[in-house]
């Protein structure tokens, strides 16, 4: 099975509120030295054993710009996977 990974972030000149309040609670876990938190979305699609590559990226691409992200806020980038990767 293959796993497309998308990730969708803030543009860097949208206001993060949720990325100032977690930098602005660090110094209070411990945490120095972190001027700056973005705060964004992981989507994982998995497609079909045998689909092509370039189709997949198509479609992710696709369902990124339609559904997962909205282009006037937010950017998105896409990658493969052929693997469960680490969340923690």
């Amino acid at each position: 099975m293959t796993r497309v990974v998308v990730d969708v972030m803030l543009k860097p000149e949208i206001l993060d509120p949720q990325g100032e309040a977690v930098v602005n609670a660090l110094p209070r876990l411990g945490a120095s030295g972190v001027s700056s938190v973005r705060i964004g979305k992981r989507i994982e699609l998995e497609f079909a054993e045998g689909t092509d590559e370039s189709a997949m990226q198509e479609q992710a691409t696709n369902i990124a710009d339609k559904l997962l992200a909205n282009p006037v806020i937010e950017d998105f980038t896409i990658r493969l996977t052929d693997q469960a990767e680490p969340t923690g």
